[in-house]
């Protein structure tokens, strides 16, 4: 048991989904055989069946040495940072997003110490961190703030196949103007040292178009022309 990882799940926006959600996982027998699940958040929130309902049983601690990764139990890093009462349900909430982001810097703290071996995320709500004063538009710009971290990008990973973006969360009508050749360049390499230290000593990157048919020799836009085949 010693031997599997600790997870560290951040609860996300308590006015959300994500409460329920790991209570439910959390349920399940199969996730303490493959790890050893540590939430990161406001154990009052566990507390109240409107968050997690029915609640689990909450092991309350305040540093992971007093943890007890048992099936049945929730282990809560407790953080104390977000009354029950201050969260609407379904609504947006400054003081939910402001504890939602605590608990992702705590956990990359965790993380960069040494003292939890992965992160599980919870969804956050972009509208409530920027009205509780945060700039942060999701967990990659978080964990870049923690990190010290100037250049990356979000990595979706399945069986077989790695995904990386040029852009994040912006309008979708502004997605052109940010396919630049040194954008284009950048997320190229990024993507090729990313590969490379998950152990792909000669990764294979295959670049997708922007315009439909690759633009059709410019036709259907000039993209593929001007900025991604130069940057290729």
């Amino acid at each position: 048991m010693t031997s599997l990882p600790i997870v560290g799940i951040t609860l996300g926006d308590a006015a959300g989904i994500g409460p329920e959600v790991i209570a439910k996982a959390l349920r399940r027998p199969e996730v303490y055989q493959v790890c050893r699940p540590l939430v990161i958040g406001d154990a009052r929130i566990f507390a109240e069946p409107k968050f997690a309902a029915p609640a689990p049983r909450l092991l309350i601690i305040n540093t992971i040495s007093q943890a007890v990764f048992a099936s049945g139990m929730v282990t809560v890093l407790d953080l104390h940072n977000l009354h029950p009462n201050a969260v609407a349900m379904g609504a947006v909430c400054p003081a939910s997003g402001r504890a939602a982001v605590a608990y992702v810097v705590e956990a990359a703290k965790l993380a960069l110490a040494g003292k939890i071996d992965a992160l599980a995320t919870a969804p956050l709500n972009k509208e409530a961190m920027r009205q509780a004063g945060f700039d942060y538009i999701g967990h990659t710009e978080i964990l870049a703030d923690v990190t010290q971290t100037s250049k990356c990008t979000t990595m979706l990973a399945t069986t077989g196949l790695r995904v990386t973006h040029v852009t994040r969360h912006i309008p979708f009508r502004e997605i052109a103007g940010y396919i630049t050749r040194d954008n284009v360049l950048d997320a190229i390499r990024l993507t090729h040292d990313g590969m490379q230290r998950l152990g792909f000593a000669q990764p294979r990157l295959a670049v997708a178009a922007l315009n439909p048919h690759n633009g059709e020799g410019g036709l259907l836009g000039r993209e593929e022309l001007d900025e991604i085949g130069p940057a290729v």
